[in-house]
């Protein structure tokens, strides 16, 4: 792709028929670096389609909001995507002391969370504010009005308000996902009811896991009611009782994918009955990994529902837990062997399906830390942490924490490394937005 740049722009051979096409094929970094290597390519990269996909993650704090902005107006309203913040180093799982039932990763999950977690503060000529997304809304909404993805990673400073006025000049979106913001739940649902009418993906994964217990039944309802086309729901690690996600599970008929991982209060009773009849139907990918109150009855009822004959299109189920499983009785009393699992049944008789049930050893113990902080900036959070002993007495840590809570990657952000060079039109200096 450079060299064939190099050569056109030496040759003078970029028709106007056909190199917005070529640029607009490219990325952002690259539409950046491109811009800068003569006058005539910064001209060709001004175009606003070329800016219609704008991707400013990075590993380490790159752009500011006078980047953002200036690629917004930029694209105007030929914007269609929209990412921004940044991305945790990638995480994948490798599996703990027993085998899992499969290995295969469903492709609406991302490879990264939140909970593996790197520093994200940086320079404070690099850092996106509140106000980073309101270019969406200025001009009467005009970049907004065609924007079909919005994806934000742990930007620290956006709160509800600056969320929700940027969703509010957005009413063709369809796919949203918001990690590590400190934005509640139940305001977001709210705006993207009242606002993104033609949604079908919603991811969201907590700042604070199990600390979020802001959505109510009513949001649930309005949620379903607005917003009939969702086929992917993601809520990981925001307190969810069960007939809150009965509500919205039953409720959304399109529904393909769920995903609950680290919620906590979800104990299972949301799965009964679930797949008879309309309700639940389309169901293809089911995640209720390291759900601290699932109960072992309700996965026994569930998948003996399965082997029954419901949840027809049903491909891939994830009900590992570093904790192991709670008992009908006391979730304190955790199930690390689960006998009671038809697990074996399911892969014989469904063998369609990908079964991911993946357990600590027997004789693991379950640590509640609550960890308190005063200061203003602080991050309440519960966190559970499983440790257990082997035979010659060492430490040994589950590796499926590994999704959720290590600390990973820490060494790699020269890999990830991105630069975004701006080529000015009135100006023939290159402004690196990253040291």
């Amino acid at each position: 792709m450079w060299s064939l740049l190099r050569e056109l722009g030496q040759m003078g051979n970029i028709e106007n028929s056909g190199h917005f096409l070529v640029f607009s094929a490219l990325d952002t970094q690259s539409l950046c670096h491109t811009a800068a290597t003569c006058s005539m390519f910064n001209k060709c990269a001004m175009d606003p389609l070329c800016y219609a996909n704008i991707d400013l993650t990075s590993i380490v704090p790159k752009v500011n909001n006078t980047v953002v902005t200036m690629m917004i107006q930029r694209a105007g309203k030929n914007l269609l995507s929209l990412k921004l913040g940044i991305l945790p180093g990638s995480t994948v799982s490798t599996g703990t002391s027993r085998p899992a039932y499969s290995i295969n990763i469903p492709v609406d999950t991302p490879v990264f969370s939140w909970h593996d977690k790197r520093t994200r503060q940086g320079k404070e000529s690099c850092v996106l504010t509140r106000s980073c997304l309101l270019s969406l809304s200025t001009d009467g909404g005009a970049a907004g009005a065609l924007l079909r993805k919005l994806h934000l990673y742990n930007i620290d400073r956006m709160d509800n308000a600056a969320l929700c006025t940027a969703l509010s000049a957005c009413p063709s979106l369809l796919d949203l996902e918001v990690v590590g913001l400190h934005v509640e739940l139940r305001h977001t649902l709210e705006s993207v009811s009242t606002n993104c009418h033609l949604i079908e993906r919603l991811f969201f994964e907590s700042s604070k896991t199990g600390r979020d217990d802001s959505l109510k039944s009513p949001t649930c309802a309005d949620l379903v009611n607005r917003c009939p086309n969702v086929t992917s729901l993601a809520l990981r690690g925001f307190k969810l009782q069960d007939h809150k996600v009965r509500t919205l599970v039953k409720g959304f008929r399109k529904l393909k994918f769920v995903d609950f991982s680290t919620s906590y209060s979800v104990t299972g009773i949301f799965l009964r009955n679930l797949g008879s009849g309309t309700n639940g139907q389309f169901l293809e990918f089911l995640i209720l990994r390291d759900c601290m109150h699932l109960k072992e009855v309700e996965v026994a009822r569930f998948l003996s529902s399965v082997l029954a004959g419901d949840f027809k299109f049903l491909r891939y189920i994830d009900i590992s837990n570093r904790e192991g499983l709670a008992s009908d009785e006391d979730w304190y009393d955790r199930c690390y062997t689960p006998s009671n699992i038809p697990l074996s049944r399911v892969q014989e008789e469904r063998p369609e399906i990908c079964l991911l049930a993946d357990f600590p050893k027997e004789g693991s113990f379950v640590e509640v830390e609550h960890i308190i902080d005063s200061e203003v900036n602080s991050d309440a959070s519960l966190q559970l942490q499983l440790s257990s002993q082997t035979s010659d007495g060492s430490s040994f840590m589950s590796s499926s924490e590994s999704s959720y809570t290590s600390d990973q990657g820490s060494g790699n952000e020269d890999g990830h490394n991105t630069t975004y060079a701006i080529y000015e039109e009135s100006s023939d200096e290159i402004e690196f937005l990253a040291t």
